[in-house]
């Protein structure tokens, strides 16, 4: 296969560093542009960047850095990590130019013509592409992975809803700083303390886990009917948000039946394959004390949801404990997967 030329937009925050990191080496995509503010512009990227790992991948270390602007950034697939107080306008400006979004920000998730897709989960969801496309009058497109907190829930729930059909669920989350990116919180505020409070998390999970869930009907997506009601907490953990959940399912389901359910989910037959795709999506850990950020993070190269801890809840039915690598399974991960999905499925036309 011909390399694919990519950018990253907002290339030198945390999210754009992650994904320089899964795409300086991928077998698909050549990330051949990086982009970021005017205050960056002009700057080689190593010089413009405060890198946040070992070091800047060596092909990547001495591109110019652009601004986000399609008439400088040349790729026609650009991923984008753009903040949210820029990223609405931005994203736009680039699928009426004829480019393919895969966005990380969550200005166009809730958009009723925008797939928001987990791979593994809802890829006939990018049918919307098409209705998008028509309605807004553009030749490119946007595509959002979810926020980082549902994507991990959302991986965990699926198998579950499939097999028995959910009703209700109650989660805690317990996300881990990197979420807030770079610098975040500061430390005096994060280090022994837990924040119970993230601005629009609540929100976004109970939001996005119903269109997430939701079927494709006629052009549009009828979110699912089921009722989320989320507690959202920041904990000094680097990577790797967890979950606790409790469901009330459609039938009683012992531990066991769910075990099953989870361990054997495979994702979505599309999703099979792809370069970012971990072997096992879902890992059920049998110890009583996992997961673990510390421990499990890196599953599946980052982009296994771990579950364990499932057992009866005396209030709703079942109860478990979900984790994922929120920067990698909850963020540049999920793009850089979904990029590929367009690729595979030929909704991505080749160059």
């Amino acid at each position: 296969m011909t390399k694919r030329r990519v950018a990253v937009l907002g290339a030198t925050g945390a999210v754009g560093q992650a994904f320089v990191r899964l795409l300086a080496n991928h077998p698909w995509f050549e990330l051949a542009e990086v982009a970021a503010s005017e205050r960056s512009a002009g700057k080689r990227y190593d010089e413009a960047t405060r890198w946040l790992g070992s070091e800047i991948p060596r092909a990547v270390a001495s591109l110019p850095v652009k601004t986000c602007d399609p008439s400088e950034v040349g790729a026609d697939i650009v991923f984008s990590a753009l903040d949210s107080t820029v990223a609405g306008e931005a994203e736009q400006r680039f699928a009426a130019a004829g480019r393919w979004v895969i966005s990380n920000a969550k200005n166009h998730r809730m958009d009723p013509d925008v797939p928001l897709v987990i791979a593994e989960v809802n890829p006939d969801h990018m049918a919307l592409l098409d209705v998008q496309r028509a309605k807004r009058g553009w030749t490119g497109g946007i595509v959002t992975n979810g926020n980082c907190s549902t994507i991990a829930l959302v991986s965990a729930l699926a198998p579950l809803h499939r097999a028995f059909g959910i009703r209700r669920a109650v989660v805690v989350t317990m996300q881990a700083v990197s979420g807030a990116g770079y610098p975040g919180v500061p430390s005096l505020d994060a280090l022994g303390n837990v924040i119970p409070f993230i601005r629009d998390e609540e929100e976004k999970i109970e939001e996005e886990t119903l269109k997430f869930l939701g079927t494709l009907e006629g052009g549009a997506v009828r979110p699912a009917s089921v009722v989320v009601g989320a507690h959202t907490n920041r904990v000094p953990v680097e990577n790797g948000h967890t979950i606790c959940v409790s469901l009330e399912l459609e039938h009683p389901v012992a531990p066991r039946e769910a075990h099953a359910a989870l361990s054997e989910w495979q994702g979505a037959a599309e999703s099979r394959g792809l370069p970012t795709s971990p072997e096992r999506p879902v890992i059920v850990r049998d110890e009583p004390d996992r997961p673990q950020p510390r421990r499990d993070a890196d599953s599946g190269r980052g982009m296994s949801t771990v579950v364990g801890r499932i057992r009866p809840d005396p209030v709703l039915g079942l109860r478990f404990v979900a984790m994922a690598h929120n920067v990698i399974r909850g963020a540049a991960g999920a793009a850089v997967q979904n990029a590929e999905l367009l690729v595979a499925t030929g909704r991505i036309p080749a160059p």
